[in-house]
């Protein structure tokens, strides 16, 4: 049998973090299901629940999803509904927010039949939303979710998750707002959790607008709640916010807080709230060379993105194989059907079809052609224009540099040592000219290869010197990029690198990729000896980042200080 709304609310409440809530509610027996269609879905059903409630989420995902072909056959939108949103749950654990956003807007036309699962779905979009940076799209869904329940703790809920949003897009004064109104509610009284996060963000928001004395005290009253209520997860928040706050006034206290968030993720085996710990950490040793910190959360990032790329795997092929198994039952029981009937016309059926045959096949071979012949002038306009500018930078950048090598070598004494090291400078010049015509014109490949040579390229500059930390690469693959667009990543990066090789002398580089409002930014920052702005030139790379950026409608920021690192951001639109 299904569960009660109370143990589903319960359940999702010590599996989400302190900061959103996923709600589901069981679901009606639908009239027009087959009576032995339905005892095996409830079967599937009852073992999925199973499954859910013992967090073996993978087995409940597949449990859910036989079930789910089975009423998708039936039509039953009941059930549909309801082992949907199971599913997107599940999703969401595992950090697949693509996936689970993918599965609600499937069901979505038979979840607007059971009004009673709308706040629940639209909290989960907003959930998804929130996670992949898509703010404006999360605040809709959690006004939606809040309008389509009457529940005064989930309603809270909702405009605890809306103040998140507004924390994650640095807008306190909103988050404040919205937090204040409802922090003193009597519902709050009976679920202390709850009341604790409300307490701590509002506290975090307050510290953000230089309130220190007020947040200081709400986040210190919402961590006594959750020590005396034993939320591990929640202390796991607050350890971090306090971190936060005493980062710049007390950076000892700061990373004893870090510490202790570090340990009790530990202590509740959450990689989440581990990984989260970790960079904290680094950042608050950012400089150190033999930085712990930061090749523990490089394991441990690895570690997850492959468990996590794995179930994204396995989720999507349960699916797949799930929908094909539903075909073929669809495709029998039309046989089953059409066998009941009398074929009428079959020689006139078979003509049309051969008519149509044939005129299907004279329209491919016609677009073949008109393809291929496209194909073919494209390739010869392409070939010629790159032909015409490596030609004119060999006559622009090299000939010159050759020539003057030459008289040089001709008119002086080669066997003086300032001789001699002025004609190798110049060779040097013309060889790192030449390299840079030849990496500019080489071969990028930018299909299934792209994120794996990316990732490769990256990890060739680190070593026992310098670490390369890469965050939310994977972000590229949930979206179809331009090739050049690919390229241009490529390109930038690997000049940022080799600049950073030649010149930084630090110790780590820390690599960001985000996407942001129909955006993807890329941050670039290391704690190397910087370059000075006015000594930005194409001697040093830097000039053809700008020019690479410009050339795809993109941004770019340099923020540097002598002695201090040094720091690139940029963006592009999608």
């Amino acid at each position: 049998m299904f569960r009660s709304p109370i143990f589903i609310l319960l359940a999702l409440l010590t599996i989400y973090s302190c900061n959103d809530v996923s709600k589901s509610i069981p679901v009606q027996k639908s009239k027009n299901t087959d009576a032995k269609n339905a005892i095996e879905s409830q079967k599937w059903v009852d073992l999925g629940d199973s499954y859910f409630k013992s967090q073996k989420f993978d087995s409940a995902f597949y449990a859910y999803n036989n079930s789910r072909v089975l009423y998708l056959i039936e039509k039953d939108s009941a059930f549909i509904a309801y082992i949907s949103i199971q599913m997107a749950n599940i999703q969401q654990i595992s950090s697949d927010y693509f996936g689970s956003e993918k599965t609600i807007i499937e069901a979505l036309p038979y979840i607007q039949r059971n009004s009673n699962y709308e706040s629940a779905v639209y909290n989960l979009l907003g959930i998804s939303s929130k996670e992949l940076s898509d703010f404006d799209d999360a605040l809709y869904y959690y006004d939606k979710a809040k309008d389509a329940t009457k529940d005064s703790l989930s309603r809270i809920t909702f405009e605890n998750n809306k103040a998140n949003v507004y924390i994650k897009k640095q807008d306190f004064p909103t988050s404040i707002k919205l937090l204040e109104k409802v922090l003193y509610s009597k519902v709050l009284d009976a679920h202390q959790p709850s009341k604790a996060r409300i307490l701590d963000n509002l506290g975090f928001s307050y510290f953000k607008v230089n309130r220190n004395k007020e947040g200081l005290g709400l986040m210190n009253q919402a961590l006594t709640i959750r020590k005396k209520e034993n939320d591990s997860f929640g202390m796991i928040g607050s350890y971090l916010h306090l971190s936060e706050y005493f980062q710049k006034s007390n950076p000892q206290k700061a990373k004893e807080y870090a510490l202790e968030a570090y340990r009790t993720a530990i202590a509740i085996h959450s990689v989440d709230e581990r990984l989260e710990s970790l960079s904290f950490l680094v950042a608050n040793d950012f400089k150190n060379t033999t930085n712990g910190y930061a090749v523990a959360y490089i394991q441990l990032n690895d570690s997850i993105l492959k468990v996590r790329n794995n179930a994204k795997n396995q989720f999507a092929k349960i699916k797949y194989d799930s929908d094909q198994n539903r075909s073929e039952n669809l495709k029998l029981k039309a046989q089953e059907t059409e066998k009941s009937l009398k074929l009428a016309n079959s020689e006139n059926q078979m003509l049309v079809l051969l008519i149509l045959g044939v005129i299907g096949m004279v329209m491919a071979i016609f677009r073949f052609n008109q393809v291929k012949s496209k194909s073919k002038r494209e390739k010869l306009l392409e070939a010629y224009n790159t032909e015409t500018r490596i030609s004119k930078q060999l006559h622009d950048e090299l000939a010159n540099d050759v020539y003057h090598a030459m008289t040089f070598a001709e008119t002086q004494d080669l066997t003086t040592e300032n001789n001699k090291e002025t004609l190798l400078n110049n060779l040097d010049t013309i060889y790192s000219r030449t390299r840079n015509i030849s990496k500019e014109n080489s071969t990028i490949e930018t299909g299934l290869n792209f994120i794996p040579n990316l990732r490769e390229m990256m990890a060739n500059y680190s070593n026992q010197q310098v670490n390369v930390l890469v965050n939310g690469l994977d972000v590229l693959q949930t979206i179809a990029l331009e090739s050049n667009k690919k390229i241009t990543i490529y390109r930038v990066i690997h000049e940022l690198l080799v600049n950073m090789k030649k010149h930084s002398q630090c110790s780590l580089v820390v690599i960001a990729f985000k996407k942001t409002d129909k955006k993807i930014q890329i941050d670039y920052s290391d704690n190397g000896v910087g370059v000075p702005l006015d000594k930005i030139n194409p001697k040093n790379g830097l000039q053809n980042v700008e020019n690479r950026i410009d050339a795809i409608n993109g941004t770019i920021t340099f923020d540097n200080t002598t002695n201090k690192g040094f720091k690139v951001s940029f963006s592009f639109p999608i």
